[in-house]
């Protein structure tokens, strides 16, 4: 063990960059816990994003000065009021600049709750930062690289919020957020009891699930959030962004039934007919707190689709083209685990089109899930006309957002999730 440690050490000092802290939640103690990490040479940057819509931003830069906390305030007024824009014109060249003061060893991230830690992991990982004096023009994943993500929870109010349907002022809902910052974590703070002893542990069963392998600190005053970090395991994906063609079940999370808690894998080798997929999404919507996967639709030949759902709210988006829809040169570019995992069923007629999904229930039938999605699936007559598939009318056309009435736009690629804010 202890050389496998020093290996890890050895890694980090070559790497040369900072190492940089995310710590996330919708109702959690972010707070508490990123204040948790302050010691000497670790500065801590919050963004308030309370008035971003008018375009001004609060931005607290912390340090640790002759053992007591030093804040910097500044107040930031944007062009244009966003969070995207709070990301590329202050926190990505804020984080650039760090890395070149040797007082900084270590950059913590209290981020806004609006904020989803895969959004940011993916913006420091690809969005050019310029004009940094003395640097060259590049990502942010020059100069830092992310060590963890840390992600609070309220266990009286979190699966709640990760259920409901309530809408930001964005194209979000409090569910997509609370459910996707639970899900990029590489380890968790739960501070609070979500009741009794059977609410406690159907919690428990939840995030074991949407968290599979992270860590957990249940209700401590004090949690030592240091060792949680060093606690986090090997193979976590510390901001390394998922795809619609990643694995479903990353993690390895457990299968078994447990207070009402499961997930259910449903596949299929045959398309959904869009109108009756239509009508049976609503079963991904009571009862679930998130549904995720690749789906394939008869009126779409070329195009894989990924679905996803948090709580009341449910969303469709382009997940690039079958493989078997690509040219031999195409495919070449595509990564070659994808291309494995393809090899692995492909179909004479159909190739690699298929649907792959995911759906974690804590309150309805499983058995009533598939039973309405194998519903929805063509039957033998609809396979056997292939060419009368063009005809179908297609809600899926611009893809989908629920519910219907008050859809504004679709969501982003799944590989592009920080466009969503």
């Amino acid at each position: 063990m202890t050389i496998v440690i020093e290996r890890v050490l050895v890694s980090e000092i070559l790497d040369g960059r900072t190492p940089l802290i995310l710590v996330s939640g919708w109702n959690g103690p972010t707070e508490d816990t990123a204040r948790s990490l302050l010691r000497d040479g670790t500065v801590v940057v919050h963004h308030d994003l309370d008035l971003v819509h008018e375009g001004v931003v609060r931005r607290t830069v912390t340090t640790l000065e002759s053992g007591a906390p030093r804040e910097r305030l500044g107040i930031l007024e944007l062009a244009h009021g966003c969070i995207s824009c709070t990301l590329r014109e202050d926190l990505l060249p804020l984080l650039r600049r760090l890395h070149t003061r040797s007082s900084v060893q270590r950059i913590v991230l209290h981020l806004d709750r609006r904020l989803e830690p895969e959004a940011v992991c993916w913006a420091v990982e690809h969005v050019a930062v310029s004009g940094v004096v003395g640097q060259i023009d590049g990502p942010a994943s020059r100069d830092v690289r992310v060590d963890g993500v840390v992600t609070c929870v309220d266990a009286g109010s979190w699966l709640t919020d990760a259920t409901g349907d309530e809408a930001l002022d964005d194209d979000r809902t409090v569910a997509q957020v609370a459910v996707g910052q639970v899900d990029f974590a590489d380890a968790l703070v739960v501070s609070g009891s979500a009741g009794d002893g059977w609410q406690q542990a159907r919690l428990h069963a939840v995030l074991a699930r949407l968290a599979p392998g992270a860590p957990i600190i249940w209700d401590g005053d004090a949690p030592d959030v240091e060792r949680l970090l060093r606690d986090i395991p090997a193979g976590a994906r510390r901001g390394e962004p998922s795809h619609a063609h990643s694995p479903l079940l990353r993690g390895q999370p457990p299968l078994s039934h447990d207070c009402g808690v499961m997930l259910v894998e449903f596949t299929a080798t045959r398309p959904f007919h869009p109108e009756r997929l239509h009508e049976a999404v609503d079963v991904l919507l009571d009862g679930v707190v998130t549904s995720r996967g690749r789906v394939w639709v008869a009126t779409q030949p070329d195009e894989a689709l990924w679905l996803e759902s948090a709580g009341g709210g449910l969303r469709v988006a382009s997940a690039d083209r079958w493989l078997a829809a690509m040219t031999p040169e195409e495919q070449e570019q595509v990564g070659v685990a994808r291309r494995a995992m393809a090899a692995l069923c492909w179909d004479e007629r159909f190739g690699d089109r298929h649907t792959s999904m995911v759906v974690l229930v804590h309150a309805a039938d499983p058995t009533e899930i598939d039973r309405t999605l194998q519903w929805a699936l063509v039957t033998d007559d609809e396979l056997a006309d292939e060419a009368a598939w063009q005809s179908w009318p297609d809600p899926f056309g611009q893809f989908h957002e629920d519910p219907c009435e008050s859809s504004e736009s679709p969501y982003a690629e799944p590989e592009s999730r920080e466009g969503h804010e």
